[in-house]
């Protein structure tokens, strides 16, 4: 399985566009090689070097039809749900870290063998719950973003 981005490389710099400083949008994320056998997708993103124990999760989404190709910029995919991320709110938030070395942003895609029953805004540590339970496959793709020197 396989997550890219037409929007950056792997290991490349995130536009800004995508970020708190423009206009925190979601990047178009392409999707490949789900296992036949995936009853869904979910996608995590998260940023580890964020300065709170455990980093900081930017977005979660679930329950993705695993024939999903595309995640259309500042969209979800249809029939999927929406967590709250780390700031205690709906949908996605952009990289937005302190001013310093730039912060890795991982993105996160799983195929699952299950639909999930997880009510909209259900926080990170329970979709994550769900993940450890049910995933067959995961690819990742990584972003960096930084704001300057201190």
């Amino acid at each position: 399985m396989i997550i890219a981005s037409s929007s950056f490389d792997d290991g490349g710099m995130i536009p800004k566009k995508f970020t708190c400083d423009g206009g925190d949008i979601n990047p178009e994320l392409l999707v490949q090689n789900a296992p036949p056998e995936a009853r869904s997708l979910a996608l995590v993103v998260h940023d580890p070097d964020a300065p709170m124990p455990g980093g900081f999760t930017h977005w979660t989404v679930w329950n993705i039809d695993p024939k999903t190709l595309l995640i259309k910029e500042e969209s979800i995919p249809p029939g999927s749900v929406e967590g709250k991320n780390g700031g205690d709110r709906m949908g996605y938030a952009g990289p937005c870290p302190p001013p310093g070395e730039p912060h890795h942003y991982h993105f996160h895609l799983y195929a699952l063998d299950a639909i999930l029953d997880l009510p909209e805004g259900a926080p990170a540590a329970a979709l994550q719950k769900e993940i450890d339970e049910h995933t067959i496959a995961a690819a990742e793709l990584v972003g960096l973003y930084g704001r300057g020197n201190k």
